[in-house]
């Protein structure tokens, strides 16, 4: 049995203690939190709480908290001797206080209050100071994951990177493309089709071998068009910067 206390009430937090919840193998001792309207979630099954000094006694503290407060709180919480680890994509396990054992359980994935659709295989990236640390953390990890990489601290600060593109810049284009439909009555329902084929597109070839488009091409008679038909600056400037991107990426084949 492995016994576990969740800091933090976020929708980290809240992905975790619902997969956590699923496992007999592991307990949930304690949910603890600032927020006291947000540990309503968490209070029907479980101890919770907001004082990191009554803190119970477990074998893995994880504070799914934001980057910000990650140093902050490990050093409110104390020496518990249990492994105590973030969940931060950015963050290096040495912010961490160096009397504890200390470690990274990072789950590679967007958290918007809507639950994945397949956790098991959301990517769940370790890190641990010694073999013995890193052991009980992939335990805990392949209760709930089929997909466990040991990556360090700069590794997955160059992962994270790459998430905000795949994830966060990609739902600003989405948001534009919104934006767009909007100024001129058309309905976004429109383009979502396309979303879903090219977000399939990359699961079966290269994400070079899938780019088409007018960049691609080098059609810059479409590209002037184009510039002139957008009603701002902002929406110029990010479609000049992509299109000057993929011109580079392609450009011997141009």
């Amino acid at each position: 049995m492995i016994k576990v206390v969740l800091i933090g009430t976020g929708n980290v937090a809240k992905f975790l203690f619902d997969e956590f919840c699923t496992h007999p193998q592991l307990s949930i001792e304690q949910v603890i939190g600032r927020n006291v309207a947000a540990l309503e979630y968490f209070k029907k099954k479980v101890s919770v709480g907001n004082n990191y000094t009554e803190l119970r006694k477990a074998d893995i503290y994880i504070l799914a908290i934001k980057d910000e407060a990650i140093q902050r709180v490990s050093k409110d919480i104390g020496n518990h001797n249990g492994l105590m680890v973030h969940t931060s994509g950015s963050i290096a396990m040495e912010v961490l206080p160096g009397y504890a054992r200390r470690g990274v359980f990072y789950p590679l994935q967007t958290f918007s209050g809507i639950a994945p659709k397949n956790s098991t295989n959301i990517p769940l990236c370790l890190e641990a100071e010694n073999e013995e640390d890193y052991a009980l953390l992939e335990q805990l990890a392949n209760y709930i994951s089929s997909a466990v990489y040991r990556i360090s601290s700069e590794k997955r600060r160059q992962l994270h990177i790459a998430a905000v593109f795949a994830n966060n810049f990609s739902n600003h284009m989405y948001f534009i493309e919104a934006e767009i439909c909007k100024e001129h009555g058309l309905s976004f329902e429109l383009l979502k089709p396309l979303i879903l084929e090219t977000s399939e597109k990359i699961l079966q070839q290269s994400p070079f071998n899938a780019q088409t488009g007018p960049a691609r091409r080098n059609d810059l008679k479409t590209i002037e068009e184009h510039l002139s038909l957008l009603s701002g600056p902002e929406q110029q400037k990010v479609y000049a910067t992509l299109t000057e991107s993929i011109q580079q990426a392609y450009g011997k084949e141009l």
